[in-house]
Protein backbone atom coordinates (compact mmCIF):
# COMPACT_ATOMS: atom_id res chain seq x y z
CA UNK A 1 0.00 0.00 0.00
CA UNK A 2 0.97 3.62 -0.63
CA UNK A 3 1.87 5.99 2.33
CA UNK A 4 2.15 9.84 2.02
CA UNK A 5 4.83 11.15 4.59
CA UNK A 6 4.28 14.73 4.80
CA UNK A 7 6.79 17.26 6.37
CA UNK A 8 5.16 20.08 7.78
CA UNK A 9 6.82 23.67 8.50
CA UNK A 10 5.26 25.66 11.17
CA UNK A 11 5.95 28.42 13.69
CA UNK A 12 7.72 25.33 15.78
CA UNK A 13 10.25 24.08 12.79
CA UNK A 14 10.81 27.79 11.55
CA UNK A 15 12.05 28.49 15.63
CA UNK A 16 13.55 25.45 15.76
CA UNK A 17 15.29 26.19 12.22
CA UNK A 18 16.40 29.62 13.72
CA UNK A 19 18.65 28.07 16.32
CA UNK A 20 20.84 25.49 14.08
CA UNK A 21 24.07 26.88 13.04
CA UNK A 22 25.29 26.58 9.41
CA UNK A 23 27.11 23.41 9.73
CA UNK A 24 24.18 21.93 11.68
CA UNK A 25 21.66 22.83 8.79
CA UNK A 26 23.53 21.67 6.37
CA UNK A 27 23.67 18.04 8.08
CA UNK A 28 19.96 18.19 8.21
CA UNK A 29 19.82 18.68 4.67
CA UNK A 30 22.55 15.79 4.17
CA UNK A 31 20.10 13.91 6.71
CA UNK A 32 16.95 13.90 4.14
CA UNK A 33 19.35 13.11 1.70
CA UNK A 34 20.18 9.66 3.07
CA UNK A 35 16.87 9.14 3.76
CA UNK A 36 15.74 9.17 0.28
CA UNK A 37 18.87 6.84 -0.57
CA UNK A 38 18.07 4.43 2.14
CA UNK A 39 14.62 4.31 0.92
CA UNK A 40 15.40 4.12 -3.02
CA UNK A 41 17.69 1.42 -1.86
CA UNK A 42 15.09 -0.64 0.08
CA UNK A 43 12.52 -0.13 -2.51
CA UNK A 44 10.23 1.50 -0.03
CA UNK A 45 10.23 5.20 -2.12
CA UNK A 46 8.39 6.00 -4.99
CA UNK A 47 8.79 10.07 -4.78
CA UNK A 48 10.18 12.13 -2.44
CA UNK A 49 10.37 16.76 -2.83
CA UNK A 50 10.93 19.44 -0.94
CA UNK A 51 8.50 22.03 -1.96
CA UNK A 52 9.42 25.53 -3.18
CA UNK A 53 8.94 28.25 -0.34
CA UNK A 54 5.03 28.87 0.40
CA UNK A 55 5.30 32.82 -1.00
CA UNK A 56 5.81 31.41 -4.33
CA UNK A 57 2.11 29.29 -4.20
CA UNK A 58 -0.94 30.23 -6.29
CA UNK A 59 -4.32 29.21 -5.04
CA UNK A 60 -6.43 28.59 -7.82
CA UNK A 61 -10.44 29.05 -8.16
CA UNK A 62 -12.73 28.33 -10.83
CA UNK A 63 -15.62 30.72 -10.66
CA UNK A 64 -18.58 30.66 -13.47
CA UNK A 65 -16.34 29.30 -15.62
CA UNK A 66 -13.16 31.50 -15.13
CA UNK A 67 -9.57 30.62 -13.37
CA UNK A 68 -8.98 33.04 -10.43
CA UNK A 69 -5.92 32.35 -8.83
CA UNK A 70 -4.21 34.23 -6.12
CA UNK A 71 -0.58 34.68 -4.90
CA UNK A 72 0.75 33.56 -1.70
CA UNK A 73 1.55 33.90 1.41
CA UNK A 74 -2.11 33.34 3.04
CA UNK A 75 -2.15 35.26 6.06
CA UNK A 76 -4.42 32.27 8.04
CA UNK A 77 -2.16 29.08 7.05
CA UNK A 78 0.51 29.13 10.08
CA UNK A 79 1.42 25.34 8.51
CA UNK A 80 2.17 24.71 5.41
CA UNK A 81 3.43 21.45 3.17
CA UNK A 82 7.05 21.84 2.94
CA UNK A 83 7.85 17.95 1.36
CA UNK A 84 6.87 14.53 0.94
CA UNK A 85 7.52 11.28 0.83
CA UNK A 86 5.74 8.59 -1.04
CA UNK A 87 6.67 5.00 0.44
CA UNK A 88 5.08 1.54 -0.37
CA UNK A 89 4.83 0.00 2.99
CA UNK A 90 3.24 -3.35 4.09
CA UNK A 91 1.47 -1.33 6.82
CA UNK A 92 0.98 1.42 8.26
CA UNK A 93 3.24 0.63 11.10
CA UNK A 94 6.29 0.30 8.67
CA UNK A 95 4.95 3.72 6.98
CA UNK A 96 5.48 5.23 10.66
CA UNK A 97 8.23 3.65 11.42
CA UNK A 98 9.69 5.10 8.27
CA UNK A 99 8.41 8.55 9.11
CA UNK A 100 10.15 8.39 12.75
CA UNK A 101 13.32 8.16 10.44
CA UNK A 102 12.53 12.08 8.57
CA UNK A 103 15.03 13.98 9.81
CA UNK A 104 11.83 17.00 11.19
CA UNK A 105 10.63 13.88 13.18
CA UNK A 106 12.98 15.01 16.23
CA UNK A 107 11.41 18.69 16.74
CA UNK A 108 8.13 18.72 14.92
CA UNK A 109 5.32 16.25 13.99
CA UNK A 110 5.51 14.43 10.48
CA UNK A 111 2.14 13.56 8.91
CA UNK A 112 1.54 9.64 7.63
CA UNK A 113 -1.61 9.33 5.35
CA UNK A 114 -2.60 6.23 3.26
CA UNK A 115 -2.80 7.31 -0.29
CA UNK A 116 -6.30 5.87 -1.86
CA UNK A 117 -6.32 2.89 -3.96
CA UNK A 118 -8.92 3.78 -6.68
CA UNK A 119 -9.00 0.12 -7.79
CA UNK A 120 -11.23 -0.60 -4.32
CA UNK A 121 -13.98 1.55 -6.74
CA UNK A 122 -13.71 -0.80 -9.02
CA UNK A 123 -15.29 -3.94 -7.31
Amino acid sequence: MKYLIMVHSNPTSLAHWETLTDEEREQFGKAHFALTDALLDSGHLMASEGLAPVETARRVTLRDGAIVATDGPFAEVKEHLAGFYLVECASMDEAVGIAARVPDAAFNHVEVRPVFDRRLLDG
